[in-house]
C-alpha cells in the first residue's frame, strides 16, 4: 500500500491491491477524483480537469465531494449539518494540512473554531476505510455527521443491491434499478436491525455473479444508521452514510473531538461474487478477532428445555451432545435469578439456587469431563421491571420524562451511556467469567430501543451513540481480561450484524429462523457481505415453528454445514438411529471445516430462481461443495451444477468415493452429486487436486 502526495496538484493517490483512490482539494473542497482500477502516477494531475461544473443549476455532487455539505451549490441531503452559536449553518472548507502515517492519510480543514479531518486507510484486501472527526474550539450543534461520501463512475444506468427482511426473515437480497432522486436505507431502532443492513452494492445493471464492475460499501456501526444514495437527473450517483437517524441533534462541547465510525468501500471487477470474496477476506484478516481458529461445533440446550433449565435436566444432554460429536455445550436463557419465563429476572445475574444448588461448577465440570467447552447465555443490556436490579435502579433504563416506558418482550433497555451502568455490567460479567471456567458467551440483545434519552439531560440524543460505544468498550475490556473466552453476537437473530460488532465477537447468530429450507436463502443473503466463519447455523427439530416444514436430518445438517455448525434440537427425543446419523454428519463437517470456515467462497446459482444451487469453498488443493435442491416441477429444466474456476487440464479426486475427474469433465457435465430424493435434498462433494 502506498500514498503519494502531489503538492503542485494538491492530490493524494492511495494505491495497492490493483486499485487507486485519488482525492484532491480544489477551491478548498476535498473531492474524489478517481476510485477504481490502478492508474499511473502521471495520470493523476489530469484528473483535476473533471472538477469543472457544467452550468449554474448544477451542484457539487457532480464533482465528487468527499463529504456533502450545506454551503454553496450543494443541493443533495448533506453528510454534515452544523449550526454555529450565531445561527450560521454548515462548514466552509479551508484546507489546512495533511498527515501520512504509513498506510493512513488524514486531511484537515478549518472553519471558524472547528477542525474537520477526513481519514483514509487502504488495506491489502482492496477495502478502503474512511471516517471523519471534528475538533470543536467552541460549542456547535450537530444534526448529522456521516462518515464519508462516495462518488460512483458515470454510467448509463445503475442497479442497487441491498439486504432487507424482518425477524426470522433476515438477509433477503434485493436487486432493484436505482431510482432518480434519493433512496434511503437505515435503522431507527438503536441497533443494526433485522429489517436492513448497512451493506450495499451498486453496478451498471449488467454485472453477474462472476463478471462486471461492482462498487460496494459497508458501515461499521451497531446502532441506528442511515445510508443515502442519490442519483441525479444528469445520471451521477453519490452515496453518503453514517451513524444516527433523522431528527437527532447534539452539541459538540469546546475542546471535544467527535469521531465517526468507519465506512468502508471496495471496487471489484469480478462481479458480485468477487465483491463478496473481498469482504470475506477483509473481515477474516482485519476485523474478526479469532478468524484463524476453527470454530467448534456447539450444542445449545434451549430447544431441549426452554426455561426449564436446571443442573438435573442439563446433565443428560451433556452426554448426548458429546456422543454425537459436539465440542461445546451452551446453556441458554433461564439459569439465573428468578428467570422462570421471559417476564422476570433480566438484570439479576446470579445462578438460580433452586436449579443449580451448588452453583454452575458441577455442570461446567461435567461438560469439560465430556471433552467439550462450556458456554452460557447472557443479555447484559436488558432488564425486566420484575427484577431486583430495576427495583433498585429504575433510572438506569433509557427513558424520557413524562413518557411511558415501553416494554417489548417484557423488558427495557439499560442505558450503557451512563458510566455507572457500564461499570455494573462489566463487574458482574467479569466476576461470572472469573469465578467459573466459562469458555464461550452467547451475548443476546432481544429488543430495539424506544424512548432513548435521560430525564433531565440537556443533550439526550448523545445516548444513541454513547450506548453503542459503551458496548464496544465493554466487550473489548472483557476480551482483554479473559482472552480465552469466545463471544457470539446475537440480537433476536441478526439485528446486530455489521463490521462494527464483528470486531468484538467471534461469530454471530444469523437468524432465529433455523428452518433449513428458509436458511438456504438466508445464508445466501448473508454471504453477500459476511464470511462463513462468522455465520452460526443450527440444526433443530422439525416441523419448525416458522413454516411447519419437515425435511430430512441430512438436509438440515448439510445446510447448516455451510457455516459454523451447531445443534439445537432436543437430543433426548432423537432416536438411536438419528443420534448415530447426527454423529456421522458432524464427523463429516469436521473434515470439511477448514475449507468451509477458512476457504474462498463461490456461490453457485441463486436460490430465488434456481431449484439447484450450491456453495463452493476452495482452500489450497481442496474444494468442498455443499449443494441444495429445493422443490421443482418435472417439466422445469434442472441444469447440472457446475464448479467455478476449475482448470480444464486439472484432475480431482472425490475424497469419499476415490473416483478421479478431469476439470474439463466437471466443467462440461457438472459436479457428480448424489441425490436421495426429489425435493429438499442436499449433497456434499469433497474434491482434492491430484498433484
Amino acid at each position: 500500500m502506498s500514498i503519494r502526495f502531489d503538492e503542485a496538484a494538491l492530490t493524494w493517490h492511495l494505491s495497492g491491491a490493483g486499485l487507486s483512490y485519488v482525492v484532491g482539494v480544489g477551491d478548498g473542497l476535498p473531492r474524489q477524483l478517481h476510485w477504481g482500477p490502478a492508474i499511473p502516477e502521471g495520470a493523476v494531475p489530469a484528473l483535476t480537469r473533471e472538477w469543472r461544473e457544467g452550468y449554474s443549476f448544477d451542484d457539487r455532487l457532480h464533482t465528487g465531494a468527499e463529504l456533502l455539505g450545506e454551503l454553496g451549490p450543494q443541493f443533495a441531503t448533506p453528510s454534515l449539518q452544523l449550526r454555529h452559536p450565531d445561527g450560521a449553518k454548515g462548514f466552509d472548507w479551508h484546507y489546512r494540512d495533511h498527515e501520512i502515517d504509513g498506510d493512513a492519510l488524514a486531511l484537515s480543514f478549518t472553519d471558524r473554531d472547528l477542525v474537520l479531518t477526513l481519514h483514509y486507510r487502504l488495506w491489502d484486501t482492496g477495502v478502503l476505510d474512511r471516517w471523519a472527526s471534528i475538533e470543536a474550539g467552541a460549542a456547535v450543534e450537530v444534526t448529522r455527521f456521516d462518515s464519508a461520501a462516495w462518488t460512483l463512475p458515470h454510467w448509463a444506468d445503475y442497479r442497487l443491491s441491498h439486504l432487507s427482511g424482518e425477524w426470522a426473515g433476515e438477509w433477503q437480497l434485493r436487486r432493484v434499478p436505482l431510482a432518480v432522486g434519493e433512496t434511503v436505507l437505515g435503522s431507527r431502532r438503536g441497533n443494526t436491525s433485522h429489517q436492513a443492513n448497512p451493506w450495499i452494492a451498486v453496478d451498471d445493471g449488467t454485472a453477474t455473479e462472476t463478471t462486471g464492475t461492482v462498487y460496494s460499501a459497508n458501515l461499521a456501526w451497531s446502532g441506528s444508521w442511515r445510508v443515502q444514495i442519490r442519483r441525479s437527473a444528469q445520471g451521477r450517483v453519490s452515496v453518503t452514510g453514517g451513524a444516527g437517524q433523522e431528527g437527532l441533534r447534539w452539541t459538540l462541547r469546546p475542546g471535544e473531538t467527535w469521531t465517526t465510525p468507519v465506512y468502508s468501500g471496495l471496487c471489484s471487477d469480478e462481479g458480485f461474487g468477487g465483491a463478496s470474496r473481498a469482504w470475506h477476506e477483509h473481515l477474516r484478516r482485519h476485523v474478526l478477532p479469532t478468524a484463524e481458529e476453527d470454530a467448534p461445533v456447539l450444542f445449545n440446550s434451549w430447544e431441549a428445555v426452554f426455561f426449564e433449565v436446571s443442573e438435573e435436566k442439563q446433565l443428560p444432554l451433556v452426554d448426548l451432545a458429546a456422543r454425537v460429536g459436539c465440542e461445546q455445550f451452551v446453556v441458554d436463557d433461564g439459569w439465573f435469578g428468578r428467570r422462570l419465563s421471559d417476564d422476570a429476572g433480566l438484570g439479576d445475574w446470579w445462578h438460580n439456587p433452586d436449579r443449580f444448588p451448588n452453583g454452575l461448577g458441577p455442570l461446567i465440570d461435567a461438560v469439560h469431563k465430556a471433552g467439550m467447552k462450556f458456554g452460557i447465555w447472557v443479555e447484559p443490556e436488558m432488564v425486566n421491571p420484575d427484577s431486583d436490579l430495576y427495583r433498585a435502579h429504575p433510572d438506569w433504563v433509557h427513558s424520557q420524562a413524562g413518557r411511558e416506558r415501553t416494554q417489548l418482550r417484557q423488558q427495557m433497555v439499560l442505558d450503557y451511556g451512563r458510566p455507572e451502568v457500564a461499570d455494573w455490567a462489566f463487574g458482574w460479567l467479569d466476576k461470572l467469567l472469573g469465578d467459573n471456567a466459562i469458555d464461550f458467551v452467547k451475548w443476546d440483545h432481544n429488543r430495539p430501543f424506544t424512548e432513548v434519552g435521560r430525564a433531565g439531560d440537556d443533550d439526550p440524543d448523545r445516548a444513541y451513540f454513547e450506548h453503542v460505544e459503551a458496548v464496544y468498550a465493554l466487550k473489548d475490556r472483557l476480551r482483554r481480561n479473559h482472552p480465552d473466552v469466545r463471544i457470539e453476537g446475537c440480537a433476536g437473530g441478526a439485528a446486530r450484524v455489521d463490521p462494527g460488532i464483528l470486531r468484538y465477537v467471534d461469530q454471530v447468530w444469523t437468524s432465529d429462523n433455523t428452518d433449513a429450507g428458509d436458511r438456504v436463502n438466508i445464508q445466501y443473503g448473508f454471504s453477500q457481505a459476511y464470511p462463513a466463519r462468522a455465520m452460526g447455523a443450527w440444526v433443530t427439530d422439525e416441523p419448525s415453528g416458522f413454516n411447519h416444514r419437515t425435511t430430512s436430518l441430512r438436509f438440515r445438517f448439510q445446510v447448516a454445514s455451510a457455516g459454523v455448525l451447531a445443534v439445537g434440537g432436543d437430543l433426548s427425543e432423537w432416536s438411536e438411529a438419528e443420534l448415530d446419523e447426527a454423529a456421522e454428519h458432524i464427523s463429516l463437517y469436521k473434515r470439511l471445516r477448514p475449507v468451509v470456515q477458512h476457504g474462498v467462497q463461490h456461490r453457485l446459482g441463486d436460490p430465488e430462481s434456481d431449484p439447484l444451487t450450491g456453495v463452493q469453498y476452495v482452500r489450497g488443493d481442496q474444494i468442498a461443495v455443499l449443494a441444495f435442491k429445493t422443490p421443482w416441477h418435472c417439466n422445469r429444466p434442472l441444469a447440472p451444477l457446475r464448479p467455478f474456476g476449475i482448470d480444464a487440464d486439472s484432475r480431482w479426486t472425490d475424497e469419499d468415493t476415490g473416483e478421479t475427474y478431469w476439470g474439463a469433465t466437471l466443467n462440461a457435465l457438472g459436479l457428480p452429486l448424489r441425490w436421495a430424493k426429489a425435493d429438499w435434498d442436499s449433497a456434499i462433494l469433497r474434491l482434492r487436486k491430484v498433484q
